[in-house]
């Protein structure tokens, strides 16, 4: 076995020796930066980042930002290439959100995001600055519905669910469902769920107007909402996959399948579930080889990467080498 592929086999029994004491994933709804579990697990060696044997510090390490959905996977890089437990590192590791991610991105405030696509108007304003960026696809996520475990619904039709956000649908009796007044629930404008719900499911048909109090800021918000509204199962509302099963969010909700298929890691994998929408690495265009955000853009794109985006429960694309945008 030669040099460089020891020094990967020592990689990955590092990652797989930290992530594996790293304790579970829990994550209040109260909060997108929430603190990860407590463990014992001892501090190990910094994980060595390609042939030239560069290690990430703290005092080196790139300035992490992303999407509330992909924070466990922040923390879980953090914890891998610094060497230290996962509990350690919450300090370390924050994220604002989608939109503002890549604000702070452009602004000079991070260097590496894994986020979802950005809104339009984000978009925009990357264009009016004349800002480049690399871009990269790592995993593929899927939107999900959500509505109160008790709502007899099981499944519904991709028309169907225009139909409810377009207001056309408007009782629960016209899709199966008991005779009560549909609450739809949404996002924010500048949300990654928001933008995903536009482009996969209301493909360029406009969404109703809704009232303040039924358009939330954040996810956490949202699935609260809709598994609490008026103590009934009147309200339906939208998030990312990881983000209600893997973070642990779906309690006291349902997550309906779509023309039949169920979301899960498999219907994800295999493309037969309908809204599937990626998450991106993502830093300034025009790094050099040996920035350490250019490393560790290269490093979440590699096949050690993408061993530790699977053990932390994501879907990894199938082609982790993607391109920029």
């Amino acid at each position: 076995m030669n040099r460089s592929a020891i020094l990967s086999v020592l990689a990955i029994l590092a990652v797989l020796c930290l992530l594996t004491g790293c304790g579970e994933k829990d994550v209040h709804p109260d909060s997108d930066n929430p603190p990860p579990a407590e463990t014992e697990t001892a501090e190990a060696p910094a994980a060595p980042v390609g042939e030239n044997q560069f290690v990430f510090t703290r005092d080196n390490f790139p300035r992490l930002d992303g999407s509330t959905s992909t924070l466990p996977l922040g923390q879980a890089v953090a914890s891998v290439l610094l060497g230290e437990p996962r509990a350690k590192v919450s300090d370390f590791i924050r994220f604002s959100k989608t939109a503002r991610s890549y604000r702070a991105l452009m602004n000079g405030e991070a260097d590496v995001l894994l986020a979802a696509e950005p809104a339009p108007v984000v978009w925009a304003e990357k264009d009016d600055g004349g800002y480049d960026w690399d871009m990269a696809p790592f995993a593929v996520d899927a939107l999900v519905f959500v509505v109160n475990a008790a709502n007899p619904v099981e499944s519904l039709t991709r028309d169907q669910l225009r139909g409810i956000y377009s207001g056309t649908i408007t009782n629960w009796a016209e899709v199966g469902g008991e005779d009560l007044d549909i609450v739809p629930f949404q996002r924010d404008e500048e949300a990654g769920s928001q933008t995903a719900m536009m482009n996969l499911v209301m493909m360029g048909e406009p969404m109703t107007d809704a009232p303040t109090e039924l358009v939330t800021g954040e996810m956490g918000d949202l699935v609260t909402a809709v598994a609490a509204f008026d103590d009934t199962p009147a309200a339906i509302g939208y998030t990312m996959y990881y983000y209600a099963h893997n973070m642990n969010m779906a309690d006291g909700l349902k997550i309906l399948s779509v023309d039949g298929v169920a979301p899960d890691a498999e219907t994800i994998r295999n493309g037969s579930y309908p809204f599937l929408n990626s998450y991106y690495v993502v830093t300034d265009a025009g790094r050099s080889a040996d920035d350490p955000a250019k490393l560790l853009y290269d490093w979440i794109l590699s096949e050690d990467g993408r061993r530790l985006i699977e053990h932390e429960g994501y879907v990894p694309v199938p082609d982790t080498g993607g391109g920029t945008a």
